[in-house]
């Protein structure tokens, strides 16, 4: 039987690091044993950063709403609460998006949040 060479598929494997790692600075972009380092902390940091990006968002969303709720003289927490008792379901995204594009529809869910506590 004939002697396969992986000199192919090594060929292949360290192009597609290299591939990845384009734009790097110095060697690490070049050399396959840098790029293949360099390659694996930025796809940890990806990967970190895909986690983070949700919690960020998360937070300026509830910084817009309580904004939103002081002008009507409320705060985060018992507006939520109202809400929740109202059996108002929009998330905080939806939220905030409200209380930018329309402040008059969101005071409205703050009396209704209001009236719930009552």
């Amino acid at each position: 039987m004939a002697r396969i060479k992986g000199a192919t598929m090594t060929r292949k494997r360290r192009n597609k690091v290299l591939k990845l790692a384009k734009g790097y600075y110095g060697s690490k972009h070049a050399l396959f044993k840098t790029a293949k380092q360099a390659v694996m902390k930025s796809g940890n940091y990806a990967y970190i950063g895909r986690k983070l990006k949700k919690r960020d968002f998360r937070r300026l969303w509830i910084t817009r709403i309580s904004a939103a709720c002081k002008l009507n003289g409320m705060n985060y927490s018992t507006f939520m609460n109202g809400l929740k008792k109202a059996d108002i379901n929009l998330n905080r995204k939806m939220l905030s998006e409200i209380a930018i594009a329309d402040p008059a529809a969101f005071t409205a869910l703050t009396e209704k949040a209001k009236a719930a506590l009552q």
